[in-house]
């Protein structure tokens, strides 16, 4: 038996996830457009989804999906002992793991990704207002910080790849 996990199951169960907790990459995309839209006029939803979409080919981004959603799912099933499953289930403010585990993503693309994650994460755009309602019973303590975080990684990759091609024109 291998002592690894093939990188295509990793891939697919991280993407299987995302689609059973209810979020589809253009849900991501979304985000990242609303991120990057100002600052490039001539970006597409199809350029957003295909950033989204490499992001998504990381196998750190694909461990800290699983890890994540795994717990949120642990925790709403009441499979966690005290204190943590009462912090996983109101998502309390002082417990900053779930941002941590975030922050993994975005130490793949710079900078531009931890301040694109911190206002997004904010504002709670998008997808993030409906994996922050509390009333639906769900339990989206990491979830709603890992989509935040690829499409920040997301949005920080076409900024990256805008420049690029902006310093190339130039020259």
């Amino acid at each position: 038996m291998p002592d690894f996990v093939p990188s295509v199951k990793v891939r697919e169960a991280a993407l299987n996830l995302l689609k059973l907790r209810g979020v589809e990459i253009e849900d991501i995309a979304k985000l990242t457009y609303f991120l990057q839209a100002k600052y490039i006029p001539d970006l597409t939803l199809e350029q957003c989804v295909e950033s989204v979409q490499q992001v998504l080919k990381k196998r750190e981004v694909q461990n800290a999906i699983i890890t994540g959603i795994e717990l949120d799912m642990l925790a709403e099933k009441g499979m966690l002992s005290q204190p943590l499953l009462e912090i996983l289930r109101s998502d309390e403010g002082l417990y900053g793991v779930d941002e941590i585990l975030a922050l993994s993503i975005l130490n793949l693309y710079g900078s531009i990704g931890y301040t694109n994650y911190g206002y997004i994460d904010k504002l709670k755009h998008g997808i993030l207002e409906q994996l922050n309602d509390k009333s639906t019973g769900q339990v989206h303590t990491f979830l709603d910080d890992l989509v935040g975080a690829v499409a920040a990684a997301a949005s920080s990759r076409i900024a990256h790849r805008s420049r690029i091609e902006e310093d190339e024109t130039e020259s």
